[in-house]
């Protein structure tokens, strides 16, 4: 288990992660000084615990955002699978009938071409 020392609100914390996440931990807990720094900034000294909780607060308020924006992106995407589903049935059908269509026209052009064949030979 890895250590590092991160700093909020200006205040050292000793903290464990898994080996090859430090920078991760470094970085969020960089992340989270910024909303407490901001809140201090706006509220002054209310104390640690009620900024700690208050940015906490505004760390789940903006998940909450992005959990709801996700559920929407993921609800476009299946609108879109769902559509290119639609259109790639549609194509195998207009693929299918086009095929048929070109045997048909085969078809006669032969039966033409031996009739042609046919009158040619009886002149």
């Amino acid at each position: 288990m890895a250590q590092v020392t991160v700093t909020i609100d200006g205040k050292q914390y000793r903290m464990a992660c898994d080996e090859g996440q430090e920078e991760h931990l470094l970085d969020l807990a960089n992340r989270f000084d910024k909303y407490v720094g901001h809140l201090k900034g706006s509220f002054g000294e209310i104390g640690d615990h009620r900024l700690a909780v208050m940015a906490g607060i505004m760390v789940m308020d903006e998940f909450s955002e992005l959990q709801k924006r996700v559920k929407g992106l993921e609800s476009e995407i299946g609108t879109l699978r769902k559509t290119r589903d639609d259109a790639l049935v549609k194509a195998d059908k207009n693929d299918a009938a086009l095929t048929g269509a070109l045997s048909t026209l085969a078809e006669r052009m032969e039966a033409l071409a031996a009739r042609i064949s046919v009158k040619g030979g009886a002149s």
